[in-house]
């Protein structure tokens, strides 16, 4: 039973020891801490190996339905293996597990709900480290800033989790508190270039590997930086006030810093918890996420990089909050433009000719290369089905495996031409983030309705009671605000 503590509460010789131990945590050398997480996830490897090795004889045997449970029996066993160390290392390895477990559809479900346990939640901090942080940042101890405070978790994720608390003037609030020493940690995993460097070979061999990690490097260091992630929410809470159905819970600010981020407190269903709702619900709400995630992009010119199922909270009748908004990339003009050139030379002109120069100009396909416009448009067009034609389309699971799939094909002739630009690299993780999310919705909607509505050059008219319901809240924001974001 969680135990909410008063105000009048003291901070106890466990939380000065834990000032201690994260003072000595931080003193750790980073070079220290690469060798540690770079021999933890070796080992992991050899493991799995092992494991596979000494279970070869018994699958080599088997036959049928016995051989395929021995193969599942030993994926979870892996998979538990994963979790495991995954979850207690947390940073930057636990953000490699969130992405694999949502993304890669050709895990077996068994191993796929396993990893998804990473999503909400891992190990968190003890709660004398937690209210160490709140001191050290705030000023004073949880129990002295609040009214009330619930010294257990509700949330814990890959840099930080999150504590319910009630503020001195009966707010509600969700306070989120970053680990101590996760800034040495994520360094130490980015400066493992090596390891890095191994593994975008392997998954993208023809891409400027220097590049991505650099893009990777820059996205998640933000993350570190409480106050920025502050400013994005902020950002996008002002954008969908009075929304009909997407929701940013807003920012507290006198009780955020770079470490600490106070917003207001939601409840919700977890995105695990969908599977029991009505198909007509999960429609509702995969148009919302659709919906939100495109107007982030065109209107707000602001994209939430991490697309994992714990970041969104479901309230029913398509409406949803989105939470967490540390790891956002911000786009420009230029940036877009290329973007809408794109879909507007595939999905509306439809001339392959185009859409392939659109594609070169932005980076996405080396100028030149000895293909033809018909064997461009079919190794990248898988991208853009939902959208080509205005009819209704259900967004299957396999339809969410072939977009991946196609994404870390090499065996196509197209692959060893194509390219991920830089500015770009977040925008294709939300896009495989959001077909894998849609796909275990078996979401079904007209697409292509939906995106005329949002393409900034298009503008169409509403299709869907949601879209009406938006034609009023954007009246009402023009109204409120003369020069909208998404007039930039």
């Amino acid at each position: 039973m969680r135990r909410w503590i008063p105000a009048a509460a003291t901070v106890t010789a466990a939380a000065v020891a834990g000032l201690a131990v994260t003072a000595g945590l931080v003193r750790r050398r980073v070079g220290r801490l690469r060798f540690e997480r770079g021999l933890a996830t070796a080992q992991l490897a050899v493991r799995g190996g092992a494991r596979y090795a000494g279970s070869a004889p018994r699958l080599f045997a088997a036959a049928g339905e016995r051989r395929e449970q021995l193969r599942n029996d030993l994926a979870m066993r892996t998979a538990d293996d994963v979790l495991a160390t995954l979850g207690t290392m947390k940073g930057v390895m636990v953000k490699l597990g969130q992405m694999a477990s949502y993304v890669d559809d050709g895990l077996a479900p068994s191993v796929r709900r396993t990893l998804s346990r990473l999503q909400d939640s891992v190990p968190p901090m003890s709660p004398a480290l937690a209210a160490g942080v709140i001191a050290e940042e705030l000023g004073s101890p949880p129990e002295r800033i609040f009214a009330q405070w619930d010294p257990e978790p509700i949330a814990a994720a890959s840099i930080g989790q999150v504590h319910r608390a009630i503020t001195r003037d009966g707010q509600a609030v969700a306070v989120k508190v970053q680990y101590p020493g996760i800034a040495e940690t994520m360094a130490a995993d980015l400066d493992n270039v090596a390891l890095l460097r191994r593994m975008l070979r392997i998954t993208a061999p023809s891409q400027d590997v220097d590049g991505l990690i650099a893009e990777l490097r820059a996205r998640v260091l933000e993350e570190l930086d409480y106050r920025r992630e502050a400013e994005n929410q902020r950002l996008l809470h002002d954008y969908f006030d009075g929304h009909p159905t997407i929701s940013v819970p807003a920012i507290i600010g006198e009780l955020s810093s770079r470490r600490v981020v106070t917003s207001e407190l939601v409840t919700g269903t977890r995105f695990a918890e969908l599977a029991d709702w009505t198909q007509e619900e999960r429609d509702l709400a995969a148009e919302t996420l659709y919906r939100f995630v495109f107007r982030s992009l065109y209107e707000v010119h602001a994209f939430n990089g991490d697309p994992h199922p714990g970041n969104y909270l479901f309230h029913g009748g398509g409406k949803v909050t989105f939470l967490d908004f540390g790891m956002v990339k911000h786009f420009t003009d230029a940036d877009l433009l290329p973007l809408m050139a794109m879909v507007r030379n595939l999905c509306v002109a439809s001339d392959p000719g185009a859409f392939r120069k659109s594609m070169e100009e932005a980076g996405f396909l080396v100028p030149g290369a000895p293909l033809s416009d018909e064997a461009v448009v079919d190794h990248l067009a898988v991208f853009y089905t939902l959208v080509r034609e205005s009819e209704r389309i259900e967004v299957t699971s396999d339809y969410a495996t072939s977009v991946v799939r196609r994404f870390f094909d090499m065996r196509s002739p197209v692959a060893q031409y194509a390219r991920i630009p830089q500015s770009y690299v977040v925008l294709q993780r939300i896009n495989l983030g959001m077909f894998a999310l849609l796909g275990d919705m078996h979401a079904t909607a007209n697409w292509r309705a939906i995106a005329e509505e949002i393409w900034p050059f298009m503008q169409a008219p509403p299709s869907t009671p949601m879209g009406e319901a938006e034609v009023a809240w954007r009246a009402r924001a023009a109204a409120r605000r003369p020069d909208p974001v998404g007039s930039r």
